[in-house]
């Protein structure tokens, strides 16, 4: 068995951190292409209920200085919100009506 990825309070979550804990948005957004609706709701309905403990989790330690399970916890998180408008509005990973039109985020939070 592998070494825990988050802390033991969101152990809960584990299942999905091989596959959300994304250090950049370019990857978060890649990660949301490659997935079905499926999986995004899957993984969704399991942090979503969760986010506001994440939140306080995180809160608890400095922004500059997380752990890395911290750090990884917030990145699920930020794949949390990467996810919500497909799986709440648009039932599908791409933008609707987007074309090839692309987005490249330049400016990305960095705890």
């Amino acid at each position: 068995m592998s070494e825990p990825r988050l802390p033991q309070e969101f152990a809960d979550l584990e299942p999905f951190a091989e596959t959300w804990c994304l250090a950049t948005e370019p990857e978060r957004y890649a990660q949301r292409l490659a997935s079905t609706v499926q999986q995004m709701q899957e993984f969704y309905d399991a942090i979503t209920p969760r986010a506001e403990a994440v939140i306080a989790y995180c809160d608890g330690f400095p922004l500059d200085d997380l752990p890395e399970p911290v750090q990884r916890l917030l990145y699920l998180l930020y794949s949390m919100v990467n996810v919500s408008f497909p799986v709440e509005v648009w039932s599908q990973p791409w933008v609707p009506d987007s074309g090839t039109t692309s987005l490249d985020c330049v400016l990305e939070p960095i705890p």
